[in-house]
Formats: structure tokens, sequence, C-alpha cells
């Protein structure tokens, strides 16, 4: 595998590894930046995989990926998203994000697995 298929990979996955764990995302990031292998790669994040979320670890991830809807969203929309993250209600805001997603066309994280998740 090579470099570019490594950082599609710990694109698609980053979100997802954030809401299991701060601290494996943290050790990805870093090993991301030492240019370490796919299978070095996919093996650090099926380790963060099996970190259990918690409310924490859920927040911090949906609170970065609503950062890409911050200034556009409606007062409506960001109501809803309040009420979700304060009432921790992650599956229903998981779907609101990756509706959002769809709406305003962020590629990105379209291509979460975090998000396509929710559709399966």
């Amino acid at each position: 595998m090579n470099r570019q298929q490594t950082e599609k990979l710990w694109r698609e996955e980053k979100y997802r590894v954030m809401s299991h764990s701060q601290k494996h995302y943290n050790q990805i990031r870093q090993a991301m930046r030492d240019q370490l292998t796919y299978a070095q790669i996919e093996q650090l994040i099926h380790a963060a995989l099996q970190q259990p979320p918690t409310a924490g670890s859920m927040s911090n991830a949906c609170q970065h990926m609503w950062g890409y809807f911050r200034k556009v969203a409606t007062p409506e929309e960001k109501q809803t998203y309040e009420q979700l993250l304060h009432g921790k209600d992650f599956s229903t805001l998981l779907y609101l994000l990756q509706q959002l997603a769809n709406q305003y066309n962020v590629t990105y994280l379209r291509e979460s697995t975090i998000l396509q998740r929710e559709e399966q």
C-alpha cells in the first residue's frame, strides 16, 4: 500500500477513532507524521476501535464534525444539534451530521466511516 492509500484510510477513519479514544487519535496522528506503513496504521486504528466510546469521546468527535457546519447551519439545525449533544443522543446526532454532510455536500465527512456506519 502506498502513502496515498494510508492517508485515505486515516481520512476515512479519523472521526470514528476520535469517537472511541482521543489518546489513540493523537497516537495515530503522530504515526501519520512519522510515516508508518498502511498495515501499521491499520493496526493502530483497530486497537483504537477496541476502546469503548465514552460520552466525552463521542461529544468530542461530534463537536469536531459540527465545525464543518457552524457557519452554514440554520438556527433550527444548530438548536437540534445542541439539544442532541446536550442530551447525549449520539446515534440521532450522528444521523443529523450525516444528513447535514449530504445537504451541504461536505465530501470529507460524507466519506467518513463514522457517518457511513449509520446508513447500514
